[in-house]
């Protein structure tokens, strides 16, 4: 039987790795990539407490609204952001973050 402890230790590896591959990787497109691990392991938190949350509880819809929102969001922002990346490549041939310097002057 699967429990509210499995859903949270999957989320929480999939927020680390998600996590070390904002901090360690130099790409913007593998960056983004790993925003959206983050974001999918929230959502994974946030469907094991409504799957367990008492049938006459109000937060059982309630997180799946909010998965919702989050997924829309996550949509919202992966399509601005890469726009932006596929700007940055087209003005400066690289997406590496460690050679952008758009904000310097």
């Amino acid at each position: 039987m699967i429990e509210l402890a499995h859903f949270q230790i999957v989320a929480a590896a999939m927020f680390a790795i998600g996590l070390y591959g904002v901090l360690s990787r130099r790409s913007a497109v593998l960056i983004l990539m790993s925003i959206e691990l983050m974001l999918n392991a929230v959502n994974v938190n946030l469907i094991g407490f409504a799957a367990f949350a008492d049938i006459a509880d109000p937060s059982r819809a309630l997180g799946q609204v909010i998965v919702v929102f989050v997924i829309t969001i996550a949509a919202a922002e992966l399509a601005l952001a890469l726009a932006i990346i596929l700007r940055l490549y087209r003005n400066r041939s690289t997406v590496n973050v460690d050679e952008v310097n758009l904000m310097k002057w």
